[in-house]
C-alpha cells in the first residue's frame, strides 16, 4: 500500500522523537536541515524549554533561524570542533550499506563539514527514503559559479543528466556559501565509491550530496513503527571516526 502524505508525516514525527530522545544534558548537538530534521529541531527547543542544556550548531542559515526563535543555545565550529552527536535527514538511504544521498535542500557542503566533525551522525527518515541502490533521484553537486558551464561540461562527461538548480522566481538557486547546485541525475549507482572519487577529483565541484559511510545508524519512521540501522563498520571521516554499513536492530 502507498504512504499517503499524512501516513509520511506520521512516519517522520515517530523517528524525529526517537531520534530527539538519544540528547543527553551537556551534548554538544549537530543540528540538520530539512523537513524530518526541523521536526528534531522543535522537539530539542521543547526540551531545551524544560531545561535541557545543550548547544547546537546548525547546518544552514534555515535551521540556524528555527534554533534561535526556540531558544536553542548556539556556537560555531570555531569554538567547537568536537560535535557529539549531529542528527539529520536524508533524501535516500540504501538500507545495504547506509550510504545516503543528501542535498534537495541545498544545505550538503555545511551538512557534510558537520557531519564530518560529530562523534555519531544520526540520520532520521521515514520509511519511503530507503532505496536499494542510490540514484533514484539526482546528485546534488555544489559548483563554484564561475565557469559553472565548464564543470558542468566535466560532470555530463562522467554520465550526468543535469540541470542547474533554481528559485520558484526562476533564479539561479544561491546556497549558504554563494554556490550553485547542478541537479545530475546519473540512474541507479552501481559504484558510489567510484563516483564519489570521481566527482571529488572533478576542477570547479565544491561539493556533492553523496554521503558513503558517514551514518552511525539510521532511524526509520514506518507503518511497523520506528525501527532503527545500526552500523556495523568504523571509517574515518576528517577527523572523526564514523561508521558505515547496517544491521537491523
Amino acid at each position: 500500500m502507498t504512504a499517503t502524505t499524512s501516513d509520511v508525516d506520521r512516519f517522520k514525527a515517530a523517528a524525529a522523537n526517537a531520534a530527539a530522545a538519544l540528547v543527553e544534558d551537556g551534548l554538544i548537538v549537530g543540528l540538520g536541515s530539512g523537513s524530518t530534521a526541523s521536526l528534531v529541531v522543535s522537539i530539542l527547543g521543547r526540551r531545551v524549554a524544560e531545561g535541557l542544556r545543550i548547544i547546537g550548531i546548525s547546518t544552514s542559515q534555515q535551521t540556524q533561524r528555527e534554533a534561535r526563535s526556540l531558544g536553542i543555545p548556539l556556537s560555531t565550529l570555531a569554538e567547537h570542533e568536537h560535535i557529539d552527536i549531529t542528527i539529520d535527514g536524508a533524501d535516500e538511504v540504501d538500507v545495504g550499506g547506509l550510504h545516503l544521498l543528501k542535498g534537495l535542500g541545498g544545505a550538503l557542503l555545511r551538512e557534510k563539514i558537520i557531519a564530518c566533525s560529530s562523534e555519531q551522525m544520526i540520520v532520521v527518515i521515514d520509511e519511503t527514503k530507503l532505496v536499494d541502490r542510490l540514484g533514484r533521484g539526482p546528485v546534488a553537486v555544489e559548483v563554484a559559479p564561475f565557469g559553472w558551464h565548464t564543470t558542468a561540461g566535466r560532470l555530463q562527461s562522467l554520465g550526468a543528466s543535469l540541470v542547474r538548480r533554481t528559485t520558484r522566481e526562476g533564479r539561479p538557486f544561491i546556497t549558504d556559501g554563494g554556490h550553485y547546485i547542478l541537479d545530475c541525475a546519473f540512474g541507479p549507482i552501481n559504484d558510489p565509491e567510484r563516483l564519489q572519487r570521481q566527482l571529488d577529483g572533478t576542477i570547479g565541484v565544491v561539493e556533492h550530496g553523496l554521503f558513503l559511510g558517514m551514518a552511525s545508524r539510521v532511524i526509520v519512521g514506518g507503518s511497523q513503527g520506528v525501527r532503527v540501522l545500526q552500523s556495523t563498520r568504523a571509517i574515518r571521516c576528517g577527523s572523526a571516526t564514523l561508521r558505515g554499513g547496517g544491521d537491523d536492530q
